[in-house]
């Protein structure tokens, strides 16, 4: 099982903790720092042409990584902490070329990797000139060039969780706010760097409440959804990982279908650390949560979405990990407990809500119907709701044949059915499928408005036939 570090943020089943630095050395982000690097600032010239004070030169040429060492810039922070700061907040607010101020984002970033203790350092001026640390920066988020967003980000994430002060509600809210408009940003060019920074961030308690509280779970989803690659969708489905140590998050991702997401991601997965960082995502699904019945639910999707035949496979697979080979283990026997002790309904429930409708036995039983549409009313009308939502809004027409059936079977059983349906849209939502391509949708959408328009149904019915 994924251990939890002292702090409480977890610590990924690849054994890196969430909070390093690093990432794919192939991003966008880091090949672009590795040019920037190369391209050193004549700072000479910026202190002859008087853009830069006396003052300013010595901080930068002093702690410039091209002419110094971990040693002598260690020594120099212990002396001039207050001044270093002082001298990197004002430049990056003044300097208006791209290129300087690429050059002392990238060296900023590397200063707090050699020490993160250095992040008190921006902090601490700050709080001595009763300024906020987080303002010079959160300015630099508007510009127009990519990496300098970029490279700020990744400089606000590490200060957000490697100081003693933690950045204050507000910002936090903010900062995340942008994060996840990053990640709704058409073929962003630097989705990795946004997602490890979100890696970072979401070890973190107060940055799930509030990535969970603005809809960040369904703007992982969506992308997921998405055509992306192997490296995308592990960093989001860590993200996703991290948040189900939340126990109330962990208890409320069943509306967001993220079980039958990962169910494909899983089955398509050619990398192991997907496969690695799906399994324990699940895991914590059916550890995490407190009540039971949460338990049973996620279970269930997982069952519906053919994880047991997906963990079969996977068992007879060679692992290095210990951990995934005991998550597999973990998960079939849970799963399969589960199953068990399963009512029809249950299982009705947990398919409607999973969105991914399918011709199983519960459908055409008659017993069914007759002991449990009453039970589409409950929480007001949730089932119902979905089935119509999957009406309006799903295009595959197995999907909206089930729907239109079970409509149809909810009126045949439960005798203000019709009335029910009127009033939150449920008749035109079967009716306008009666002219649909598909021919079986037709004849379920036309069989079940047949139930809703008469009572003697079953007699009509008969003249119905699905089209072949």
């Amino acid at each position: 099982m994924p251990a939890v570090v002292s702090g409480g943020g977890p610590v990924s089943p690849d054994g890196n903790n969430a909070n390093e630095t690093g990432g794919v050395a192939t991003s966008p982000l880091q090949i672009k720092a590795m040019e920037v690097r190369g391209n050193r600032v004549n700072w000479q010239s910026y202190k002859q042409g008087q853009m830069i004070t006396l003052e300013d030169y010595g901080v930068v040429t002093r702690l410039d990584f091209s002419s110094s060492d971990r040693e002598s810039r260690a020594t120099y922070f212990k002396n001039n902490s207050n001044l270093a700061a002082k001298t990197f907040y004002k430049l990056i607010q003044h300097i208006a070329k791209d290129q300087t101020l690429q050059y002392l984002l990238v060296t900023i970033d590397d200063l707090l990797i050699e020490d993160h203790s250095r992040v008190e350092m921006f902090k601490n001026y700050a709080l001595s000139v009763k300024e906020s640390p987080w303002a010079g920066f959160f300015s630099l988020l508007t510009r127009s060039d990519g990496f300098i967003v970029n490279q700020t980000s990744a400089i606000i994430t590490k200060m957000a969780c490697w100081g003693q002060e933690s950045m204050d509600e507000k910002n936090r809210h903010f900062y995340v706010t942008w994060l996840r408009d990053q990640l709704r940003v058409p073929n962003n060019e630097y989705m990795q760097s946004v997602c490890r920074c979100l890696q970072i961030l979401l070890r973190l308690d107060p940055f799930r409440s509030i990535f969970f509280e603005i809809d960040g779970v369904s703007t992982i989803a969506n992308v997921l959804s998405g055509r992306i690659g192997f490296q995308l969708q592990y960093q989001l489905i860590f993200c996703l990982w991290c948040l189900t140590f939340n126990e109330d998050i962990s208890s409320r991702l069943d509306k967001y279908s993220i079980i039958p997401i990962l169910a494909d991601i899983l089955s398509e997965a050619v990398k192991d650390k997907v496969t690695r960082i799906t399994l324990s995502t699940y895991r914590n699904l059916l550890e995490k949560p407190e009540e039971m019945h949460i338990k049973q639910q996620n279970a269930v999707s997982m069952v519906q979405c053919k994880l047991l035949k997906q963990l079969e496979i996977l068992s007879d697979k060679k692992f290095d990990d210990v951990d995934v080979v005991d998550d597999i283990k973990f998960l079939t026997e849970f799963l399969e407990t589960s199953v068990q002790d399963l009512s029809s309904f249950d299982e009705y429930v947990t398919e409607v809500k999973s969105g991914r409708l399918e011709w199983s036995p519960v459908h055409k039983e008659i017993r069914f119907w007759r002991e449990n549409a009453s039970r589409l009313n409950e929480g007001n009308y949730e089932l119902l709701r979905t089935l119509i939502h999957l009406l309006n809004h799903n295009h595959d027409p197995l999907i909206l044949s089930v729907a239109a059936h079970d409509i149809g079977e909810y009126v045949r059983h439960y005798p203000r059915g019709k009335h029910v349906l009127e009033q939150i849209g449920g008749k035109h939502a079967v009716m306008k499928h009666l002219s649909h391509d598909d021919p079986n949708v037709r004849y379920e959408a036309l069989l079940s408005v047949q139930k809703l328009m008469v009572h003697n149904w079953e007699y009509l019915g008969k003249a119905i036939q699905p089209m072949e």
